[in-house]
C-alpha cells in the first residue's frame, strides 16, 4: 500500500468540506480530478473512505481513522511550505480566512484591496457562524478568523481592528421610527426576529437584554442576515443586526434604525489566529494590513459611514 501526499491533501479537503465540489474549489482542481484521487486512495487502502446517503457524503469509520493522520500531515506540509516561502521572501502563497457571516459584508472589499498589493496570493474565504469558527480555530484549519471577541483560555491571539455596533432595525413605516430614547420595555412588546443559535449577534443580543432584565418575544429564528432584513421589511417584527449589514437598506430607506436607549451595543471585530501558529510572510502582511488599514479603508468607502440619527 503506497499513499501519496497529493492523495492525502485531496482526501483532507473532501473530508473537511464533505463535498467534492467544495474541495475542488479549494484545491483549484476539477471535480473529476478530485474524484479520481479519492478513488485511487481507496483502491490503495482497500477500504471505502466515504459513503453517500442521498445527496450528502459522510466519512466511513476508515475515513475517520485516516483523517486523524491526514490533518496533521497536511498542516505540517503547509507549515514547511510557509517556512520556505518566508526564507525566500516570496510575495506569493495561500491564505485561508474564515469570517463570521456578518463580516461577510465588508471582508470582500478588504480582500480586494489586499489582492491589489499581493496579486499572487491565493485567498480562500469561508463564511460561517461564531460556533463553527471556534471549531475551525480549534482544528487549526484556517490562517485567520474574523469574528467577535473569542473566549479566553483557548490559546488564541486576537486583536480588535474595527467597531461593530449592533442596532435595532424596523420597517421605515414603523410607529417607533420617529421616537427618541425608546425604552427597552417598549421593544419588549415587539415581535423579535433572531439569528440562529451559535450566532455571535444572537449571543450578544441575548446577553445584553438579560443583563437589563428584559425577556424578548422571539417570533422567528433565521440563519441569514438577508432573510432577517427581508422579514423586517415585510413587517414580521424588529431585530438587532450589525450596522455593517444594513447600510444599503438604510440608504434606500427600506429599513430604519430605532433610537432605543442603551443602543447601539458596542462590539468590535477581531483578527484571530492560534497563538502558537507560525505565520508565513503573506499571513504577516495580511495581519499588518487588517490591523493598520482596514478601518480607514472602510470609513472612506461609501456605505460604511454610520448614519446620523433621525
Amino acid at each position: 500500500m503506497r499513499l501519496t501526499l497529493r492523495q492525502l491533501e485531496v482526501f483532507e479537503a473532501v473530508a473537511h468540506h464533505l463535498s467534492y465540489s467544495r474541495a475542488s474549489e479549494t484545491l483549484h482542481l476539477t471535480q473529476p480530478a478530485v474524484s479520481i484521487q479519492i478513488k485511487q486512495l481507496e483502491e490503495a487502502i482497500g477500504i471505502p473512505l466515504f459513503e453517500q446517503l442521498g445527496k450528502k457524503i459522510y466519512l466511513t469509520e476508515a475515513g475517520q481513522e485516516l483523517r486523524r493522520y491526514s490533518r496533521n500531515i497536511v498542516q505540517q506540509l503547509e507549515e514547511a511550505e510557509s517556512v520556505f516561502e518566508e526564507m525566500k521572501g516570496m510575495r506569493r502563497g495561500k491564505l485561508a480566512i474564515s469570517v463570521a457571516s456578518t463580516a461577510g459584508y465588508f471582508m470582500p472589499f478588504l480582500l480586494a484591496q489586499f489582492s491589489k498589493r499581493f496579486p499572487e496570493v491565493a485567498i480562500t474565504l469561508n463564511v460561517s457562524n461564531r460556533e463553527v469558527l471556534l471549531q475551525e480555530l480549534a482544528q487549526n484549519s484556517m490562517d485567520f478568523a474574523i469574528m467577535g471577541r473569542p473566549p479566553d483560555g483557548l490559546g488564541l491571539d486576537f486583536t480588535s481592528f474595527l467597531e461593530n455596533p449592533l442596532v435595532v432595525i424596523a420597517p421605515p413605516d414603523h410607529s417607533l421610527v420617529t421616537e427618541h430614547g425608546i425604552p427597552l420595555t417598549r421593544i419588549q412588546q415587539e415581535t423579535f426576529i433572531a439569528r440562529e443559535l451559535g450566532s455571535g449577534t444572537r449571543s450578544a443580543t441575548e446577553r445584553f437584554f438579560a443583563e437589563k432584565g428584559i425577556k424578548l418575544t422571539t417570533g422567528t429564528e433565521m440563519s441569514k442576515n438577508e432573510s432577517i432584513k427581508q422579514a423586517v421589511q415585510a413587517g414580521m417584527g424588529v431585530s438587532v443586526l450589525s450596522l455593517n449589514t444594513v447600510m444599503l437598506e438604510l440608504e434606500a430607506k427600506r429599513l430604519a434604525v430605532l433610537d432605543v436607549e442603551s443602543f447601539p451595543i458596542q462590539r468590535h471585530w477581531y483578527l484571530v489566529h492560534r497563538s502558537k501558529k507560525r505565520l508565513p510572510g503573506v499571513a504577516l502582511a495580511f495581519k499588518e494590513f487588517i490591523l493598520n488599514e482596514a478601518a480607514a479603508l472602510l470609513e472612506s468607502e461609501a456605505g460604511y459611514v454610520q448614519p446620523a440619527r433621525p
